[in-house]
């Protein structure tokens, strides 16, 4: 891989050219002890890579590498996944390497462009994926390796749109993955998340989310720490078929608010009665024959994120995939790692120019 070449010394991959290895060395020790000073430590860094790597440090995590997969136009997953990465390294040991949808001219990040997600190959060894993408388009050759991941039965975390993380359109050996494919209904949202891509059950930019524990789930390892109304976002629940597929178990139900902030009531009518599951556990079966544990959650947004809950719920469902139910705290560390500044969801609402090097910080 790419990163590893860097870790040689050798050149650095770019969008569209490549650095001398003594001047990307350079930069990889100037930017290492800048973030050494931070508590962060990037692996495989150099001038303007197409994506990063935080080596993480002791902690249970310690020895499993997590894959972050962003991507999406509205709710900005190119803010929330870097976050996610710093609280999992920082705090709990893993290294964990970020992916963005990156502009191949200017190597810039740009949800907008649907089919490049550099870097893909880092699957090869992962432990876990995370994965927040929204309708990709992607090649057969960046393709493969998410397929190849998701078949070899190893457990994945989707977020928010991950329920239609792909729109795989003209020749391709991949199409059934699409969020409406009919050969594998629902494509990759419902038969391995469980859900593909519904309507908009809250009042989308209108009615906010409270996570309430799903009755009979207080005691499941992904809810430790968490009560009702921990959980909260300002993105809208979205709808499901119920019940959800399979051997999904709901965990965190949402309650549909009248407003967008926590402490609103909740909307009187059917909104609420039944509520769709906001969070929940199923596993998948790939070619392999392995089953692999899934969470998916409907939150995530880089504002969902903004609360303590909603980013507890997250680590402790990447702790559970990874078979590490029993290392979750009776309070697991959510602390924010360095700058977080969350945009609000918005269709080409990113933060222009910018390159996956800048959210180190």
């Amino acid at each position: 891989m790419a990163n590893r070449e860097t870790m040689r010394g050798v050149a650095v991959r770019q969008a569209g050219k490549t650095r001398p290895a003594a001047r990307g060395w350079a930069w990889t020790m100037l930017l290492a002890v800048v973030a050494s000073l931070s508590g962060l430590v990037p692996a495989a860094f150099a001038d303007d890579p197409q994506w990063i790597v935080f080596e993480g440090g002791e902690g249970p995590g310690k020895g499993k590498h997590v894959v972050l997969v962003s991507g999406d136009e509205e709710y900005r997953s190119e803010e929330t996944l870097p976050a996610l990465a710093k609280i999992l390294s920082k705090h709990h040991g893993f290294r964990c390497t970020v992916l963005f949808a990156i502009d191949p001219k200017t190597g810039m990040i740009d949800p907008n462009v649907n089919n490049n997600i550099p870097g893909l190959e880092a699957l090869k060894t992962a432990d876990l994926m995370v994965i927040f993408t929204r309708f990709r388009n992607l090649p057969d050759d960046q393709m493969k390796h998410i397929v190849d991941y998701v078949e070899s039965g190893r457990p994945i975390v989707g977020l928010r749109t991950a329920t239609h993380a792909f729109n795989i359109g003209g020749p391709s050996q991949y199409k059934k993955y699409t969020w409406n494919g009919k050969e594998f209904d629902g494509g990759f949202g419902r038969q391995v998340l469980g859900e593909t891509w519904i309507n908009h059950h809250g009042n989308h930019g209108k009615e906010s989310t409270r996570g309430l524990i799903a009755k009979g789930q207080e005691g499941h390892p992904i809810l430790r720490g968490i009560a009702d109304g921990d959980v909260w976002g300002p993105t809208d629940v979205y709808g499901v078929k119920l019940p959800l597929p399979g051997d999904s178990q709901p965990l965190v139900m949402g309650q549909v608010l009248v407003g967008m902030k926590p402490t609103d009531a909740p909307v009187e009518g059917p909104k609420n009665n039944p509520m769709m599951p906001v969070a929940w556990t199923k596993s998948y079966k790939g070619a392999e024959g392995k089953a692999a544990r899934v969470f998916t959650t409907t939150m995530g947004s880089s504002t969902d994120f903004a609360t303590e809950g909603t980013r507890r719920l997250l680590v402790n469902a990447c702790y559970w995939a990874v078979g590490l139910e029993d290392k979750i705290a009776t309070k697991s560390a959510v602390d924010l790692v360095g700058e977080f500044k969350p945009r609000n969801f918005s269709f080409n609402g990113a933060e222009k120019g910018k390159k996956p090097a800048d959210l180190l910080k």
